[in-house]
């Protein structure tokens, strides 16, 4: 279930779902893998901060107050308000959503000028191991990269192993908007690779669907958030079959859904442990979420289709030499993400991963798996291409957007 190339075989899995089920109790008692950020992280100093602060005779509003809340109250700002708050709480407005888009960009910016600054000193710290020094190094090239030229970050923590999300396109003018949901392995050193594995990471994911939808539809207004803020599995481990980090990561994703701006219709292109997200995610998205599209899933932790209880339609694909295929589609005591959503009994649109490659390559260009997941994003359903001869994955859809 990693966003990138592995091989478990059959038998590996099933040695770790056996495996798993002696440690089902501590999984149903919130035993995780992941560890808990600490209390003296950045963030949370400055989230401590802004509580006890005030702007204009006013105290500031509370971070988990509803998006249009938060957007009511950036609104009441004058626009040297709203700058001084984002420069003085950088890793507080930078992933706040109800946020001015343009706020969030300028804020991340500053909060990972700041994080750059402190892996720097690391790298050169010599009371750390060189394994850390050289995660430092890592680190310091990865926020490097964030800043070149004029990187959209629509939000950035750099505690434990970090959280991020891109945005390509102009994302208060789209009509369309799609978001990537990654897999196993997802944090601030993997949300962008170079070379092949290039489109395999969260950031080449989006950018070559941003690519591809531009080309679907030239001259329309998209926008592909690529998003990697959640806490993903680390490994193919216990939480990488169990559906805890899910769960968190769907209340974080339906945040970020309520809080888009303008009236944009919305795709989820959910790869691997993503589509377990999205799955979990599904009953609760908000009702311009048109479309979920998933590739290479192990499971949405949903019998079928219709148990997802979403007015959003479902497509799914799996390329033939995908390894994800071989993973036993179960759910015993929490464990496992149940039925196969490429099996046509599930009842999900099943689309053409025609050229794919493996586990990690259904955002390549030139892909038929690329090509559908651009006519999903951009609406032009007649475009996509089912797996079946019968064209099923058309059902129910009068027609499609002009491309």
């Amino acid at each position: 279930m990693t966003s990138f190339d592995s091989s478990p075989t059959l038998t590996v899995w099933r040695a770790l779902l056996a495996v798993a089920v002696v440690f089902v109790m501590l999984a149903t008692t919130g035993w995780t893998a992941v560890r808990q950020q600490h209390s003296s992280s950045p963030r949370e100093a400055a989230l401590t901060a802004w509580a006890k602060d005030r702007i204009g005779g006013h105290s500031l509003p509370d971070v988990g107050a509803p998006a249009y809340r938060l957007a009511h109250f950036f609104a009441t700002l004058t626009a040297g308000q709203q700058v001084a708050l984002a420069d003085k709480y950088p890793l507080v407005v930078g992933n706040l959503n109800g946020a001015p888009v343009t706020l969030r960009y300028r804020a991340n910016r500053h909060a990972l000028a700041q994080a750059k600054t402190v892996e720097e000193q690391r790298t050169l710290d010599t009371r750390l191991s060189p394994d850390g020094r050289r995660e430092a190094a890592s680190r310091l090239h990865r926020f490097g990269s964030l800043l070149k030229g004029d990187r959209q970050i629509l939000s950035f923590d750099p505690s434990g192993r970090g959280r991020a999300a891109e945005v390509f396109g102009d994302l208060d003018r789209a009509d369309r908007v799609s978001v990537v949901v990654p897999g196993v392995d997802t944090n601030l050193l993997t949300l962008e690779r170079s070379g092949v594995k290039e489109n395999a990471a969260p950031v080449g994911m989006a950018r070559s669907l941003y690519g591809a939808e531009r080309s679907a539809r030239p001259g329309s207004r998209t926008a592909v958030i690529a998003w990697a803020d959640y806490t993903a599995p680390a490994g193919i481990g216990m939480d990488a079959v169990l559906g805890g980090l899910a769960e968190q990561g769907a209340v974080r994703l339906n945040h970020l859904l309520e809080a888009l701006p303008g009236r944009s219709d919305v795709s989820l292109f959910c790869h691997s442990y993503g589509s377990v997200l999205c799955g979990v995610a599904a009953r609760g998205l908000p009702d311009r979420v048109s479309d979920i599209a998933v590739a290479g899933s192990p499971g949405m932790r949903a019998d079928n289709a219709d148990a997802l209880h979403t007015r959003a339609r479902v497509w799914a694909m799996r390329d033939s030499d995908d390894w994800i295929a071989d993973v036993p589609n179960m759910a015993v005591g929490g464990l496992g993400h149940g039925a196969d959503p490429v099996d046509p009994a599930f009842g999900a649109r099943i689309v053409s991963a025609n050229g794919a490659v493996g586990h990690s390559g259904y955002f390549e260009p030139g892909t038929e798996s690329l090509s559908n997941f651009a006519a999903i994003g951009v609406g032009a359903y007649d475009s996509v291409s089912c797996a079946r001869a019968d064209g099923s994955c058309h059902r129910e859809i009068s027609g499609g957007e002009e491309v």
